[in-house]
């Protein structure tokens, strides 16, 4: 049920949060244990990760859309990224976490792939390459997401996808240093996804998932701070507008 109520022990479950012992201990005018309140508020912090998910490369999509150009953004890295969202959502589904502690994967990929197609149109002409490419992931990640593969390959691919995370962000991180520019990447999308990384650590923690997927969070902290970073520091001052001489 999506919702559990006992007035007789002072129980309110929604979603599974289980607000009765804040309440309880609210009405007898007590700070709530740690051991009640910490839960429900990674739960809290879960779904409110995966409300923003929902959004967070919009302000990119909508950067390209708007300046018609992906002027300083590497393929590679959001291309690898669409395999990475793809493993991780499929591993996550497959040991039936909870959706509080993956659901942000799922509207990711969505729009990672939105995202891809977007960059292939601005790029310049695709290639057989870039279709062969396209061809192999939409031939393998519907058979990945429904977990119709060996246990062992899936563990493999689970742990290669910190890797995949990993080397996703190189790329970018490199053509921002080389260039001294991060071109047409959105600060509020590289905003959200680091913000998005740090409250995931401790939602992981309190959901007790595997160490694994912890890491993941670790590497996403570490990556996204340093693109984030780079915005900042290689952003140009808006000039002033000189004042006009009577």
């Amino acid at each position: 049920m999506v919702m559990k109520v006992n007035l007789g022990t002072m129980e309110l479950e929604i979603l599974g949060m289980n607000f009765g012992c804040v309440l309880s201990a609210l009405s007898d005018a007590k700070i709530p244990e740690k051991e009640c309140l910490l839960p429900l508020v990674s739960k809290l912090l879960g779904y409110c990760i995966v409300a923003a998910s929902t959004t967070v490369k919009l302000p990119q999509i909508l950067k390209i859309l708007k300046h018609g150009s992906v002027r300083g953004l590497s393929v590679a890295s959001f291309e690898l990224e669409l395999i990475g969202y793809t493993i991780a959502l499929a591993y996550c589904i497959h040991k039936g976490l909870p959706f509080s502690a993956y659901g942000e994967l799922a509207f990711l990929l969505i729009q990672a792939i939105i995202l891809i197609a977007i960059i292939y149109y601005y790029s310049p002409p695709m290639g057989s390459k870039t279709w062969i490419k396209a061809l192999v992931y939409c031939g393998l990640a519907p058979t990945v997401l429904a977990g119709k593969i060996d246990p062992g390959l899936f563990e493999l691919l689970y742990a290669s996808q910190h890797a995949i995370f990993f080397c996703a962000r190189v790329p970018q991180i490199w053509k921002n240093f080389t260039n001294k520019s991060t071109g047409e990447l959105s600060f509020l999308t590289c905003f959200m996804n680091f913000a998005g990384s740090l409250v995931r650590v401790f939602t992981s923690i309190q959901e007790k998932t595997p160490l694994s997927v912890l890491m993941g969070s670790v590497i996403g902290i570490a990556t996204n701070g340093t693109i984030l970073s780079q915005i900042i520091m290689y952003q140009k001052p808006v000039p002033k507008k000189e004042k006009k001489e009577d």
